[in-house]
């Protein structure tokens, strides 16, 4: 017996567009990895270079022992007062200054990101790849990820 036509319309409705899979509750949005000007290692320009994450979700992320890290290994760890508001951002910058709700200063008094190619992992406290973005160009200073 056939179906009837508003039931197929239904059907194909329904899985026509469901995602393959969903997206994660934190994201990486950018890694800007070139810093502007001359790479001298000034704090100005270890700053220049840095990390964005979403929260995508309607709840705050607590992101204690959550981890950033690059393909060689550098590895920065979230403190105790990491919560990543709903709908906000949070920049991880890589050289040094005052936290803020809105951007984590890595502390380093060297370069992180390489300018040609490298890979932002985003884990979480149990180790779990919650995100990533790579890129592989020297001809640009910064890749947007999402």
């Amino acid at each position: 017996m056939p179906l009837p036509l508003a039931l197929i319309a239904t059907l194909t409705a329904s899985t026509a567009f469901a995602p393959s899979s969903a997206a994660p509750a934190v994201q990486i949005t950018k890694v800007y990895y070139d810093s502007p000007g001359v790479d001298r290692r000034s704090n100005t320009s270890l700053n220049g270079e840095y990390v964005t994450i979403l929260n995508t979700t309607r709840r705050p992320v607590d992101l204690e022992q959550w981890t950033i890290k690059d393909k060689t290994g550098y590895t920065y760890t979230f403190g105790l007062d990491a919560v990543l508001g709903p709908g906000k951002k949070l920049t991880l910058r890589t050289g040094q200054g005052s936290d803020t709700p809105s951007t984590s200063y890595w502390e380093r008094r060297a370069y992180v990101w390489n300018n040609d190619k490298d890979i932002a992992y985003l884990r979480d406290p149990d180790g779990k790849l919650i995100d990533s973005c790579s890129y592989n160009s020297s001809r640009t200073d910064y890749r947007n990820c999402l």
